[in-house]
């Protein structure tokens, strides 16, 4: 199908409403994909660094096709996200600029406003498309890995900017004896769990310049880039990343805090890894898990924020949860009690909710 007409009514207010949202969607969703698209292949930068370019000198620059990039262009002009510099029915002479406006949004990876990782990250969580509908059927997993790059590196860029803005600002010292302890001149060492691409052990690193971060994840490429990004920051001499279970018996009680961000959720057995924190930080320890935000009893309809969350619950945390079993299948909408639950299984103590406010993520602190 080359070209689509807009829907024509369909007989009732809600049924009309229901179809403009489905179109107004399918637009959004050309949208992201094209931003994705732009990231992936520097059309972003290159504008922001190089000004106005034609098709051919954009393509010159990022090493891509000239036609593809023509389509791109002018698909980014016509929803209004990048200026017809210089107009001219030719198509090979008319040039495009990319707003000074738009550019942190689509271009720096530190910003709190960078938009460009949601657009990647949902790229990513609809790559095993097939694979999820099959898994819906059966009942089985959908492995990480089938998710690809994308939801790799779109999690990392979503996640990046809240570690280098709220870490060492807000959550830690949300933890007085624990932010006394990473400030104290006895070099304090750190466990982060399912760390990712390292953004978060990095920030610790460059936050508190005596702690020593290991960082231990099973995904091997997150690994390879995790420990690339240390080098490229200049942590690398106080940060090291590894594929390791964090319920290696040899490092238990090394560790002054253990962390995990944004994973607990994703597990088909947290217990077992909120054990291998107890166990890490030993008697007396403490552990941080930041998770999602989301409220205590589900409700419908609900804000944007839930949306948000129980889309990536259904496309990408349930089934990369659901790959080994017996699961818990949690998914990414995992309530305050649902937490606390597993944290008590797992042996801790206690669990404080610490006051930091955070539109998508709450914060537990878990008392070993």
């Amino acid at each position: 199908m080359c070209s689509i007409t807009p829907p024509a009514g369909a007989g009732t207010g809600l049924a009309d409403a229901l179809l403009e949202r489905i179109f107004s969607s399918v637009l959004a969703a050309f949208d992201i994909f094209a931003i994705s698209l732009g990231d992936r292949l520097g059309y972003y930068r290159a504008l922001a660094e190089n000004g106005p370019q034609s098709a051919g000198e954009l393509a010159a620059i990022t090493g891509t096709n000239e036609r593809y990039t023509r389509e791109w262009l002018e698909q980014q002009a016509v929803t209004g996200i990048l200026d017809v510099a210089l107009a001219s029915p030719d198509a090979s002479r008319r040039t495009y600029l990319l707003r000074q406006e738009y550019v942190d949004v689509l271009t720096n990876p530190t910003t709190l406003s960078a938009g460009a990782p949601m657009a990647r990250i949902l790229t990513g969580a609809v790559a095993a498309f097939d694979q999820v509908v099959e898994a819906f059927r059966t009942g089985a997993g959908v492995p990480y890995e089938a998710y690809g790059i994308d939801l790799l590196e779109g999690q990392a860029g979503m996640n990046r900017p809240q570690f280098e803005h709220g870490l060492a600002a807000d959550w830690i010292p949300a933890m007085p004896d624990i932010e006394a302890r990473l400030r104290d001149s006895r070099p304090a060492r750190i466990a982060d769990i399912g760390m990712g691409v390292g953004w978060s052990s990095i920030a610790f690193a460059k936050a508190y310049p005596d702690v020593i971060v290991d960082g231990f994840d099973l995904d091997e490429a997150s690994v390879q880039a995790a420990n690339e990004n240390a080098q490229r920051e200049g942590v690398a001499d106080r940060v090291n990343f590894s594929v390791r279970d964090a319920g290696d018996p040899e490092l238990a009680g090394q560790y002054d805090l253990a962390t995990a961000f944004e994973c607990i959720h994703d597990m088909w057995n947290p217990v077992a890894t909120l054990n291998a924190m107890l166990r890490l930080v030993g008697p007396g320890g403490t552990a941080l898990v930041m998770d999602e935000g989301v409220d205590e009893e589900f409700a419908a309809p609900a804000d944007d924020v839930h949306r948000f969350m129980y889309g990536f619950s259904f496309l990408h945390c349930l089934p990369v949860g659901m790959v080994e079993q017996p699961s818990v299948a949690t998914g990414t909408v995992m309530r305050p009690s649902t937490f606390i639950g597993y944290a008590e299984a797992a042996g801790f103590k206690s669990v404080d909710i610490l006051p930091v406010k955070n539109d998508f993520f709450r914060f537990y602190r878990l008392n070993a």
